[in-house]
């Protein structure tokens, strides 16, 4: 238990050291900069080359999302994310040592022994892919959907939009990533950083106001007239769990035939079926579905 309690005091004050690190100083994997420099330029963006044109600058819920914009990708961390992580990782490896096994003993790739390039891209590819899986099961299991109306409450897309949502998604999707990211263990901090933000980028125009879908791109990379359809509110009868589940990639759904784009989606209407009783504030959002406004 003594070591348990340790995790929870270092991870915290470990994490909180490293939270006001990012904010006073100034670096190129600067994820507290990079995300106000990422948002700014796809906003921007947006203002420039808005695809709906009668949208406002500041949409609906534009201020709501922004603050979980910094709360889901740096509080949350503080909060319950790092501690749990580390836990989950040391609780692992106790098991694993049970059986005289440790983590490298399931590594079938070490990217470090393959081309720069070639091992960063094999990272992408394999942490985009589960990704892409768990946000299927988000949608097909009730229980986990419940959590991820949280991001689907959205009725007007914007940049900030990408990062609304519930406490428990992080937690699903780490959890699912852990083993296979440790299978092709060898990468290095820098390696997450550039798929972090080509995620983050990608994620942002998305979800931004942008008529944009690549040109032939588009059955490669996710983009915002594809993904405009994920968030539709009605569906045909066969796709009722949804479409489009892409993360940074489409090509996922265009391989296994969940891709959905019937036409132009510009002024579709957004949201969930009953979404009108959904809660409308940071809070009781991130009760749901423990407790509902009332």
């Amino acid at each position: 238990m003594d070591k348990y309690l340790d995790i929870f005091r270092t991870s915290h004050s470990g994490y909180w050291n490293y939270l006001v690190s990012e904010v006073t100083s100034f670096h190129w994997e600067n994820y507290f900069y990079g995300l106000i420099i990422v948002s700014l330029v796809v906003w921007g963006l947006e203002l420039l080359f808005p695809w709906r044109k009668n949208q406002k600058v500041f949409r609906k819920d534009f201020w709501l999302d922004t603050f979980y914009m910094f709360f889901n990708f740096f509080l949350l961390n503080l909060i319950v994310l790092i501690f749990l992580s580390n836990t989950a990782e040391a609780l692992f490896n106790d098991v694993l040592s049970l059986v005289n096994l440790n983590v490298s003993d399931f590594e079938l790739i070490d990217i470090n022994a393959l081309p720069y390039g070639l091992g960063l891209l094999v990272f992408f590819l394999v942490s985009d892919f589960v990704q892409w899986n768990t946000h299927r099961l988000l949608h097909r299991f009730p229980f986990l959907w419940n959590f991820h109306k949280v991001h689907h409450s959205v009725k007007e897309m914007g940049f900030a939009a990408h990062l609304r949502y519930h406490w428990m998604e992080p937690i699903v999707y780490k959890s699912l990533l852990y083993i296979p990211i440790a299978i092709i263990g060898g990468f290095n901090a820098e390696d997450v950083a550039i798929v972090h933000f080509f995620a983050l980028t990608v994620g942002h125009l998305n979800h931004a106001n942008l008529g944009w879908d690549y040109g032939v791109l588009r059955y490669v990379l996710n983009n915002p007239k594809m993904h405009i359809w994920h968030h539709a509110k009605e569906l045909p009868e066969h796709t009722k769990y949804g479409v489009n589940y892409g993360i940074s990639l489409s090509i996922w759904d265009y391989l296994f035939k969940t891709d959905h784009v019937p036409y132009n989606g510009r002024d579709i209407e957004l949201g969930f079926e009953n979404d009108e009783t959904f809660p409308h504030d940071f809070i009781h959002q991130e009760l749901y579905p423990l407790k509902t406004k009332e």
